[in-house]
């Protein structure tokens, strides 16, 4: 018996000073700070869409198409084709919230090549969530083939939402970056032609083969013709030099520069690059003024150009506003002075 207490007085210390070790132990792990938690995978986004599931309403209806012949009858019965839609297309803009992870944007993308849409525009971004990302998908359809294609891509594991932004008022604009050339459009082969600097190429007073042949075939005409060698040397010669001089030049720049800069202002735009021999222009507007804007700066030159895509956002409505449903992005009163010249 003695013995048996004298054991576990020598143990109860040492059990003791383990619990201490590991209370405190515990103490300073809480005190280890730890990043937020993220969502596990993907099927967070499945699980939202089944709490959320509620009766799709029935799909657009399809126009009754016209009467068929015979061939078209018989090529039905053998083939099994379905009919003919006669709605109209027209562009369609989606919206989907999707999880940010990979493979997500060949998944969508596979859906939408597997039903035969070519998408116009496609812009991918994060949002202010970290873990979603929004893609802003902008293709043309019939009403009833998009809706069906909305919901299988809304079917999806990783995607959380998609929403057609069709038939709502929202906000949509699209950023360009256009590189102008301010020497006029007749050097821009020349400048195409000379590398990254856009620097026109210059002729040199060394001819090929090719071209010694054929100026020896128009000396020898002119001379049958009485005309004097040296005249035709020289208009051959002014024929052929495309180099500027310094003056002119300067005179090319500046004026092409000055318009280009009247052009950039009326738009709402900038230019935010010159060069020696060209500009960059950036502009952010609705589709249809930068497609505008194009046209216009077309006769200068494009070097290079480049635009985003639609970005879309839906409008917040303003309660108690009169004439709310009147008042839309597209149609809406435009301030003249805004407008481009012509």
């Amino acid at each position: 018996m003695a013995s048996l207490l004298f054991s576990r007085a020598r143990t109860s210390p040492r059990a003791f000073s383990t619990r201490k070790l590991t209370w405190s132990a515990v103490l300073r792990a809480d005190k280890i700070p730890h990043p937020p938690k993220n969502v596990d995978d993907s099927t967070s986004a499945l699980d939202y869409k089944q709490t959320q599931r509620t009766r799709p309403p029935p799909l657009p209806a399809m126009d009754l198409p016209r009467s068929r012949t015979a061939e078209e009858a018989v090529t039905n019965i053998l083939y099994n084709t379905p009919p003919p839609s006669l709605q109209p297309f027209k562009k369609h803009v989606l919206n989907c919230l999707v999880q940010n992870e990979p493979g997500v944007l060949s998944r969508v993308s596979g859906i939408l090549a597997g039903r035969g849409f070519n998408i116009d525009s496609l812009v991918v971004c994060s949002t202010e969530i970290r873990d979603l990302s929004r893609m802003c998908i902008v293709l043309s359809g019939q009403d009833g083939v998009v809706e069906q294609v909305r919901r299988q891509l809304e079917d999806l594991v990783p995607v959380w939402a998609v929403l057609d932004y069709t038939d709502t008022r929202t906000i949509t604009r699209e950023l360009l970056l256009v590189k102008i050339s301010i020497l006029g459009p007749e050097y821009l082969e020349d400048q195409l032609l000379g590398g990254p600097t856009h620097s026109p190429s210059t002729h040199s007073d060394k001819f090929t083969p090719e071209e010694k042949l054929e100026r020896e075939k128009v000396l020898a005409h002119n001379f049958e013709l009485g005309v004097h060698p040296e005249a035709v040397e020289a208009e051959l010669r002014e024929c052929i030099s495309t180099a500027l001089t310094p003056s002119q030049v300067l005179r090319l720049k500046h004026q092409h520069l000055h318009s280009i800069s009247t052009l950039a202002n009326q738009f709402g735009g900038k230019i935010v690059d010159v060069s020696e021999n060209s500009v960059i222009v950036e502009l952010t507007a609705k589709t249809n003024r930068v497609e505008a804007f194009l046209g216009l700066v077309r006769p200068f030159g494009i070097l290079e150009a480049a635009r985003t895509g639609v970005m879309a956002m839906p409008r917040t409505p303003i309660p108690g506003a009169p004439g709310e449903d009147a008042v839309s992005d597209e149609g809406s009163a435009v301030d003249a002075s805004l407008l481009p010249p012509g």
